[in-house]
């Protein structure tokens, strides 16, 4: 991997090497302070889909596995729509020796727990990511979501937090729910139509987006969708650019 932007000091940076955990997570740092901050993570091909046979890993690449793993490592709390845990088996975060010191440091968990936004909860509850993780799962959803959804949840021992008063949870009372149990540093990873939620209720601080060299052509969403568009478009600045193997690592911050 080598990072192409901001130009570094030293052109030896240039040449492509390993990076260490260490140095991913610390380009990759949250800002400081006690602010909320979210930040997605996404994976696009040059043709704009964000997913290829209903899934976003065949778009994915070794290097861009160190990242997400290493994203998820910096975060509070992972936050995922629940067709995209349907669609890609989403299972608990494991807990990693390599952040354990980074994480206690920081007055983290060992491992961030997973939030699922869904307004159905039609979820099967039986699954390791509500039965087994080190961190329990939250469900995050609106007031009008079905009772006996909210019962069956409720039921296996899984929080259920309504944030919003329809039937799906209102993307800036969700990040604000998070941010009262204390995680306050953010991940999502989508899917589009839980992106595209966070952006119009203009909440998201931070897209991660990799840019992989293949071709999907097809009917695949964009990593942002939905059917309202936002009044203008959000002004996103450009903050670094890797690079390995013809894929690239972008990371953008709202202005």
């Amino acid at each position: 991997m080598r990072r192409l932007l901001p130009v570094p000091v030293d052109p030896s940076a240039l040449a492509d090497r390993e990076w260490s955990l260490d140095e991913l997570a610390d380009a990759y740092a949250y800002p400081a302070g006690d602010g909320v901050w979210l930040r997605a993570n996404m994976v696009c091909s040059v043709d704009g889909a964000a997913s290829f046979g209903g899934r976003s890993q065949p778009l994915s690449s070794a290097a861009d596995m160190r990242v997400f793993g290493m994203l998820r490592g910096l975060a509070d709390a992972v936050v995922v729509g629940a067709e995209t845990v349907r669609l890609e088996g989403y299972r608990p975060v494991r807990a990693r020796a390599a952040f354990a010191a980074r994480r206690a440091a920081a007055g983290q968990l060992p491992t961030p727990p997973v939030a699922v936004l869904s307004a159905s909860l039609d979820l099967d509850f039986s699954l390791p990511l509500f039965t087994a993780p080190a961190v329990p799962t939250l469900l995050l959803t609106g007031a009008q979501a079905p009772g006996e959804r909210v019962a069956a949840a409720r039921a296996a021992g899984v929080e259920v937090v309504v944030a919003g008063q329809g039937a799906v949870a209102d993307p800036a009372a969700a990040v604000a729910a998070l941010a009262e149990r204390g995680y306050r540093r953010l991940l999502t990873e989508g899917g589009p139509a839980v992106l595209g939620g966070f952006a119009r209720a203009g909440v998201l601080d931070e897209l991660c987006l990799t840019l992989a060299p293949l071709v999907a052509l097809g009917d695949a969403p964009r990593i942002m969708h939905g059917a309202a568009p936002r009044a203008e478009p959000l002004g996103l600045g450009l903050e670094s650019v890797m690079e390995e193997a013809g894929f690239l690592f972008t990371r953008y911050r709202r202005f």
